[in-house]
């Protein structure tokens, strides 16, 4: 599987329900069955929740995953209260502009260098 995740587990914030994802190399299809369960453990716990994604030498989508993205967009599009994408190539800061139709978050792109930053977006209220 080429995705791995965590929950961030910052005491005086797991109430506001925040995911981080770090992702590398191509997302395929398969990929979203397991985040699919991990969206609904998050709005079961939270209804609305923060994710940050990290993208590290990430190549994109298969067919058939862009596909699934799209659909988890639109189920979880008021469940994502704010998405903050750390990247380090100008069209992953192009694909911030891209996801906004599909999602009720508001979305910020920042560089790697910029990804304490992007921790502490997330973390705000």
């Amino acid at each position: 599987m080429s995705i791995t995740y965590k929950v961030l587990q910052i005491e005086e914030d797991l109430s506001k329900g925040i995911m981080a994802l770090a992702v590398t190399g191509k997302l395929e299809r398969e990929d979203y069955d397991f985040l699919g369960q991990e969206f609904e453990r998050m709005v079961s716990q939270h209804d609305k929740f923060r994710l940050l994604i990290e993208l590290k030498d990430f190549h994109g989508w298969t067919a058939g995953a862009a596909w699934e993205d799209t659909k988890m967009g639109v189920r979880y599009y008021s469940h994502i209260a704010r998405m903050a994408i750390v990247g380090e190539n100008k069209w992953e800061k192009g694909m911030t502009l891209f996801v906004k139709p599909f999602t009720g978050a508001e979305v910020r792109y920042f560089d790697t260098s910029d990804s304490d930053a992007a921790v502490q977006w997330i973390l705000e209220n």
